[in-house]
């Protein structure tokens, strides 16, 4: 992550909420660590949760380039594991801050709440993304809401250990997906 305010933001709010936990940590003490004003803070989050889930709008451009992408002849099921493996460097990338962002996450039911409610929302787009590809409604809903909650599961999973890499518990995440199927 480049040296900027929004960047040095989140890398505050994060070691913060792991060591005073989420509640017990304001956006002034947030601010405060990354050596800017409160104002600052709020210029680039509407609050001290949004911090944590800033990411969602570079993700979920990702992957709609992705599957704009993918050939039109192309399962939809499928488009979205390309998709999926499309942003894994993207992902490789940002690992150094969303492991510990994940940590907070896993430990705060609050933070719980507002990951699941992004994770609709990044579901519901994926579904319009499908339907754009013709994909009629049920099937792109369900196709989305699958693909969303392995694409999470996974990641999840990938940044608790590491190992198997990201691309590998993809691709047997979707074999086993067919298996299920």
């Amino acid at each position: 992550m480049a040296d900027t305010a929004r960047t040095r933001l989140q890398q505050a709010a994060v070691k913060l909420f792991r060591e005073r936990g989420f509640e017990g940590t304001t956006a002034a003490e947030i601010a405060a660590h990354a050596g800017v004003t409160e104002r600052t803070f709020f210029r680039h989050f509407a609050d001290k949760r949004e911090v944590l889930f800033d990411g969602q709008a570079v993700l979920l451009e990702a992957l709609l380039s992705a599957i704009e992408d993918v050939p039109q002849d192309v399962a939809p099921l499928e488009t979205l594991f390309l998709a999926f493996r499309s942003v894994v460097p993207l992902l490789e990338a940002n690992r150094p801050f969303s492991e510990p962002r994940q940590k907070v996450i896993s430990a705060t039911p609050a933070l719980q709440e507002r990951e699941l409610a992004k994770l609709a929302a990044l579901a519901e787009a994926l579904a319009q993304a499908l339907r754009a590809r013709e994909v009629p409604d049920g099937r792109a809903t369900l196709a989305a809401q699958i693909g969303m909650a392995v694409f999470a599961q996974v990641t999840v999973a990938w940044l608790e250990n590491p190992k198997p890499g990201l691309t590998e518990r993809l691709d047997r995440a979707e074999r086993d997906l067919k298996t299920l199927t």
